[in-house]
């Protein structure tokens, strides 16, 4: 006998070369936070085709939201998101559809543009997911709410955008979400589920130091005062915060853009340091950040020198209840099979998907697409023959294509099921 799950399968796999040809065009053409103006249009397209009942666009910036609202009668809704924009990451994956493009115009840059964490793979899977859907709208009980969000990686400073902005324009006020849902993918074994009760991803700001001296011809320093020896004292100094707080609970502090406005023979007047903080623990964040202006301001001071400290950008950390993973857990065996469901370890990587998860409940969880195997003791490591690890946000990131139909069928059973009652926390 075909059932409800069977019949969404057969859907996914029939979509699953559609879904490759999405991602890889993506993968291709991918544009930076803010600017996904092209992707959002091919989004906008495919849902105007699946005649969803509606289909929103320009949402904070480029977002688009798409409704499905399903023929039997039912309460619940379920918001699917799934992030769009890429990265200022070189494309070096070594696929036949790498991304040659380079962003001319985008502040900071120019920079090479690419989807380095996978964001491409995200989007191609919730496309097919609506087709899915789609297809069985007679049979939901309830209403499925499809989020292509910008900006996940950040807005250009002095921009709104991401998670928050959409929010802030109601872009999930009706219908409210009773539940979001989304994942990412990560270097696990391919089409592997890993999943953790409390913090998943953690709490993160952009942080920005300004360094002040005064500027002067490079060949008569003790003429002004370098602002340089005290931005390579603040960054030493970085690397001893973690010692400040506790042991227990991971944080770092990273420094990933120094910027100098001058040339060779010029002492410049300011040096700008640019970075982050994560905190696994999110009420370390304050401490951090004290302990952070406090190491800047009297670090300056020694080299005669002023320093500010601007925070940015706040995100919070991404928490899955327990009560909801119990929900879950029994769709997400099978969808990859139980020996494939595991218990993965907190990241210091952040996810905005943190500000709807926090606001209507759900889950965040991550889907593996790498040549990785586990250890017994639970240890990843490359698989022989294989491509090897590479961290999202690397250049050499990659992702497995037969692994997107996986992520096609978790976006509909979980969808389904959440909708039928099947997967309801033991509050709801």
């Amino acid at each position: 006998m075909t059932t409800i799950h069977d019949e969404l399968d057969a859907h996914a796999t029939a979509v699953a070369d559609q879904v490759v040809g999405w991602r890889h065009h993506l993968h291709q053409h991918p544009e930076l936070s803010n600017r996904e103006v092209n992707t959002a249009a091919l989004i906008a397209d495919h849902l105007r085709s699946l005649r969803l009942d509606e289909v929103r666009t320009g949402i904070a910036g480029h977002g688009v939201v798409g409704v499905l609202r399903g023929g039997q009668p039912g309460d619940r809704v379920i918001a699917l998101r799934a992030d769009i924009d890429a990265l200022p990451v070189p494309d070096l994956c070594g696929v036949d559809f790498a991304s040659q493009v380079t962003d001319q115009d985008y502040p900071g840059g120019p920079f090479p543009v690419s989807h380095a964490c996978g964001h491409d793979c995200h989007t191609s899977m919730l496309m097919g997911a609506a087709t899915v859907l789609a297809a069985v709208r007679e049979q939901l009980p309830g209403t499925v709410v499809f989020v292509f969000q910008p900006a996940e990686e950040g807005p250009p400073v002095g921009e709104k955008g991401g998670a928050a902005a959409m929010l802030a324009e109601g872009a999930l006020d009706d219908p409210a979400p009773t539940m979001v849902f989304g994942f990412h993918v990560v270097p696990l074994p391919k089409g592997w589920i890993g999943y953790r009760a409390g913090v998943q991803f953690s709490a993160s700001c952009l942080v920005k130091i300004t360094i002040t001296g005064q500027q002067v011809h490079g060949s008569t320093p003790w003429m002004g005062i370098d602002p340089m020896p005290a931005a390579g004292a603040v960054l030493t100094g970085i690397g001893q915060l973690y010692r400040q707080v506790s042991a227990y609970d991971p944080v770092t502090v990273t420094i990933g853009h120094v910027e100098d406005v001058g040339r060779f023979n010029i002492i410049g007047q300011t040096v700008t340091l640019w970075g982050t903080i994560r905190a696994a623990v999110e009420a370390d964040m304050p401490e951090v950040q004290k302990r952070l202006e406090t190491l800047a301001a009297h670090t300056a001071q020694a080299y005669n020198c002023s320093a500010t400290v601007e925070f940015m950008q706040d995100v919070p950390a991404v928490h899955n209840e327990q009560s909801w993973i119990d929900a879950g857990l029994p769709t997400f065996r099978r969808v990859a099979g139980a020996d494939k469901v595991i218990p993965a370890p907190p990241t210091l990587g952040y996810d905005d998907i943190s500000e709807m998860v926090n606001k209507y409940g759900g889950l965040y969880v991550m889907l593996g697409v790498q040549d990785v195997q586990i250890s017994a003791s639970g240890t990843p490591s490359p698989m022989p023959g294989g491509r090897g690890i590479a961290m999202n946000h690397n250049p050499h990131f990659y992702a497995d294509d037969g692994t997107l139909v996986t992520g096609v069928r978790l976006h509909a059973q979980v969808a389904y099921n959440y909708l039928s009652g099947a997967l309801s926390p033991a509050r709801q």
